[in-house]
């Protein structure tokens, strides 16, 4: 039994670490890859911005002046223009493995959570393990991601340290708090439940000791939509594949 339930670990690992594979090297590794034109500086935030100044009708001199510079800088960014990188094998390939390798320790986590509930007398099947699967997102992702979103290269950040215990602590009190509510008895354990999803937050995250950073909010905010919603398709599917072998290996209606 113990194989089996192994064995479908590593199947619905496999599975969800594809798909979230392969919609991270579409869509995720061309913003991370822009993201480091601005960490190398071969393209600046704000470069393009142009300063309004009122003309002064009687200042041809100054305006001709600032014309040439204008045009002489617009070509020097036209010469300089910088451009992503194509189609990187062997980064992809390492992204492809690193996900891989991820999300089958989920599918392990994930189908660990599952014998203990089964043991309680919890039946599970491929549509309830969705909710699992969105529970691992909201305790691997998405409750982190309130105090820590996900960083392009160049974003600054607090010491690594404190930022990983901060990490490790949210994760466990989330699924802690989660399973109090899912399976609490009475209101004792959904309030004790709910305390834990705040505590984290309650505490705060580690901060960076100011605002900055050379990438543009705008990219950095679009990355971290996408990087959630790539995570919350991958635990989804992550949940209906190891609901769906659960269901198989332990004989129950799927």
């Amino acid at each position: 039994m113990l194989k089996k339930l192994l064995t479908s670990a590593l199947f619905a690992g496999f599975g969800a670490g594809l798909i979230v594979a392969v919609l991270q090297i579409s869509i995720a590794v061309p913003v991370i890859l822009e993201a480091e034109l601005y960490e190398s500086g071969q393209e600046v935030h704000y470069a393009g911005v142009v300063q309004m100044v009122a003309p002064d009708h009687n200042d041809t001199h100054g305006a001709e002046a600032r014309a040439a510079d204008t045009a002489r800088a617009a070509g020097e960014a036209v010469e300089a223009e910088p451009t992503l990188e194509g189609f990187d094998w062997s980064r992809n390939i390492q992204t492809f493995l690193s996900t891989e390798l991820t999300y089958i320790g989920y599918a392990l986590l994930l189908i660990a959570g599952m014998a203990l509930a089964a043991r309680s007398g919890v039946v599970i099947t491929a549509r309830s393990g969705i909710i699992w699967g969105l529970a691992g997102f909201a305790a691997f992702s998405l409750s982190p991601g309130m105090g820590l979103p996900p960083e392009l290269p160049g974003a600054m950040a607090a010491p690594l340290e404190l930022r990983q215990m901060w990490w490790i602590g949210t994760v466990v009190a989330t699924i802690a708090g989660l399973a109090a509510i899912a399976f609490g008895k009475n209101w004792l354990y959904w309030g004790g439940g709910i305390c834990l999803l705040a505590l984290p937050h309650l505490i705060g995250q580690p901060k960076a000791g100011g605002y900055g950073g050379v990438v543009p909010p705008e990219l950095a905010g679009e990355f971290v939509g996408m990087t959630l919603a790539i995570s919350a398709i991958g635990w989804a599917a992550l949940g209906l594949f190891a609901g769906h072998f659960w269901a198989k290996d332990t004989k129950q209606p799927r």
